[in-house]
């Protein structure tokens, strides 16, 4: 069977830089591959020549991406429809979030009038928590997977081959039958992540002119134990492969790519904090000389262990602050404490690990003297980097369900708001309004404040360079990494 698996352009209609190969379709891919498919992955979102890199501003240009929408000659969508029509592709798989929906759906009306008999897949975040909508606003699509889409996606093709197993007996599907919508029992989490093959990058369709970073995202584990109101994080089981099979991982991509910085994207990294010491002992046994970035939190740190994650080549860590005010962290469920936050940024300075705290504004019941408390704490505690987010309503998580409560969220999107609203005002009950607390107006000079304020701090030269010489021993090694950030500083600047 000829399969197309898909990554709407999203960031690429807008100009701005989409980092690293999309993981979770190439897995996919993989897994259809091993079991005798023939398989693309085609990224449409990968940018070649991205213009901008500030993403606190990428509300901004989002009027761009949605008269996108409206023009079917536009280059990018003219590429898709080309890409579909050259594969001819017996089943078409697209990853669907939530930001991106409206792309997702336009690709799938390209790949059904190209070929109205193929079906089309999708499956993300999104999709597992909108299946429902998904198939009752989109005729293009035919199936949606919810979940881990590794087992289900083999077992439905399975189905479309004819060999024999019904649609009705695949957990975690959902699917049209007559006027009705079918959700089947939903499917458990795979245990065993090391059954998973290693995702081979060179399913990618023009695999080679991606970065050597950008082919280094690596997921280390699933899952996270934490319950944060903001996150639809699926299984709060966290699942961990092999450290053997992660370092087998990393020899195969440095030695096709030659990768030397890598980024794992586990939700947080060093919630065992045994497993990352005997990882980094391995990194070192092995003599691999890579740079390495995770995300973690502030209360899973430790001075020894950040030394020893240093040591085996740890050059940036990321973590979620979110707020400068306790009863805005107890909303969200973050379970942390300011003084956590305190703690951990000291011990990120002593030992001299590159690190960046995301903050987020926005979230129901927020005041401006939050909002200003948040800047505060940024100023206090310093992070080499600082990115400022506006909270944006997720579907399935329960801050989600506590704006419906408020009146500022509406549980359901049609097709056409999709394709008429900027992805910042999905399920919004107003586009104008973004908390109960504070007026339309005084809430848009608050939040350009806050932007303005952080892209200042950011752009201080002591932080610039900061960020370079935690990446010196990757330039040295590799100096198209060096004029690949250069052209990406220029673009931020």
């Amino acid at each position: 069977m000829r399969i197309l698996l898909i990554d709407p352009p999203f960031y690429r209609l807008i100009g701005f830089y989409n980092r690293y190969f999309p993981l979770g379709l190439v897995t996919v891919g993989t897994v259809l591959r091993d079991a005798g498919h023939e398989v693309r992955v085609y990224d449409a979102d990968y940018n070649e020549n991205p213009t901008a890199m500030d993403y606190c501003r990428l509300p901004e240009r989002y009027p761009a991406y949605l008269a996108s929408l409206r023009d079917s000659e536009h280059p990018v969508w003219r590429e898709v429809r080309r890409i579909v029509e050259e594969s001819q592709p017996d089943m078409v798989g697209i990853s669907l979030w939530t930001t991106y929906v409206a792309s997702a759906f336009h690709v799938a009306e390209i790949c059904k009038a190209v070929n109205p008999a193929c079906p089309i897949v999708v499956g993300g975040p999104h999709a597992t928590v909108k299946a429902d909508e998904t198939l009752r606003i989109c005729p293009a699509i035919d199936y949606v997977i919810r979940g881990e889409g590794e087992t289900a996606s083999l077992e439905l093709v399975t189905h479309l081959t004819g060999a024999g197993l019904k649609r009705e007996a695949i957990e975690g599907l959902s699917f049209r039958s007559g006027g009705d919508i079918v959700h089947n029992p939903s499917r458990k989490s795979l245990r065993g992540l090391d059954t998973i093959p290693i995702p081979d990058r060179s399913l990618l369709i023009n695999s080679r002119t991606y970065s050597s970073e950008d082919m280094g995202l690596i997921m280390t584990s699933r899952g996270c134990p934490f319950s944060c109101s903001f996150c639809a994080t699926e299984t709060r089981q966290v699942r961990c492969r092999s450290i053997e099979r992660v370092v087998s991982e990393i020899k195969a991509v440095k030695a096709a790519y030659g990768t030397t910085q890598f980024s794992f994207k586990d939700d947080s990294f060093t919630v065992n904090k045994r497993r990352v010491a005997d990882f980094c002992i391995a990194l070192r046994r092995e003599g691999l000389r890579i740079g390495w970035e995770c995300n973690t939190r502030v209360d899973l740190v430790s001075e020894e262990l950040l030394a020893q994650m240093k040591i085996a080549g740890c050059n940036s860590i990321k973590v979620g602050i979110e707020s400068g005010s306790e009863a805005v962290l107890e909303r969200m469920n973050k379970g942390i404490s300011l003084d956590q936050a305190r703690t951990a940024a000291a011990l990120f300075h002593r030992v001299g690990v590159h690190w960046t705290g995301y903050f987020l504004m926005g979230t129901p019941g927020e005041t401006a003297e939050d909002v200003y408390r948040t800047l505060d704490f940024m100023y206090e505690i310093k992070p080499d980097f600082a990115s400022i987010g506006v909270y944006e309503p997720f579907p399935g998580t329960p801050i989600f369900r506590e704006g419906i409560r408020r009146g500022l969220v509406k549980p359901d999107m049609t097709l056409a708001d999709f394709g008429s609203m900027l992805p910042n005002h999905y399920y919004k009950v107003d586009s104008r309004r973004q908390v109960e607390t504070i007026e339309p107006e005084p809430y848009a000079l608050l939040e350009q404040d806050m932007k303005e304020r952080f892209h200042r701090y950011n752009k201080q030269y002591r932080r610039l360079l900061n960020r370079a010489r935690s990446r010196a021993m990757q330039y040295v090694r590799s100096p198209r990494v060096l004029y690949g950030d250069f052209q990406k500083y220029l673009s931020w600047r």
